[in-house]
């Protein structure tokens, strides 16, 4: 699956990031990356799941809209959230797999700008068979791909990356298509 960065109108020096896709695709390494370029402060979504969906996920059971909500309502109040430790802005690591989820957090951080994370389901099944000590069930991948909402052309706050590129190149194509520049000094 080969497919282009799209770039979007959001503007320079993107302050709130939310790096998405299915459990497997890379979003928190790419985050973690991207945060260090950017001189950003990266928070893995994960880490603000209650601990019942956390327990859910690791019994490959797959989490509800009532599981989802408050978590990404707390996404969207970390990212519009400023403080000293994070002046340049945050970035978050975060499934967002449906348009309504997208907007939710848009509506908590009206400047929060999309990395979306796609690739082939057998990459990311082996991506996941790789991964060690990671609650989240591989069993949970179908039930992701399905309730995945791919952005469409008018979600303009977000760029689409294939995951099969090398991780400079994914980090130099966000950076890009964020409008930013490497952070110096």
């Amino acid at each position: 699956m080969s497919m282009p960065a799209t770039s979007f109108s959001a503007g320079p020096k993107a302050s709130a990031i939310v790096v998405m896709g299915v459990c497997g695709s890379g979003k928190s390494t790419v985050a973690s990356a991207l945060a260090d370029a950017l001189q950003l402060r990266m928070l893995d979504g994960d880490d603000l799941h209650e601990p019942l969906s956390i327990d859910k996920m690791r019994s490959g059971i797959p989490l509800e809209d009532a599981d989802r909500l408050p978590w990404l309502d707390r996404v969207g109040s970390y990212l519009a959230a400023a403080d000293a430790q994070s002046p340049r802005g945050r970035i978050v690591a975060c499934s967002a797999l449906k348009r309504a989820y997208r907007d939710r957090i848009r509506r908590i951080c009206p400047a929060v700008c999309f990395v979306f994370l796609d690739g082939e389901p057998e990459l990311i099944r082996q991506r996941m068979a790789q991964r060690v000590g990671h609650y989240m069930h591989t069993g949970l991948l179908a039930s992701q791909l399905q309730a995945l909402e791919r952005p469409q052309a008018d979600e303009a706050d977000v760029i689409s990356l294939d995951i099969a590129l090398p991780l400079p190149r994914l980090v130099a194509l966000s950076i890009s298509g964020l409008g930013a520049s490497p952070a110096t000094g």
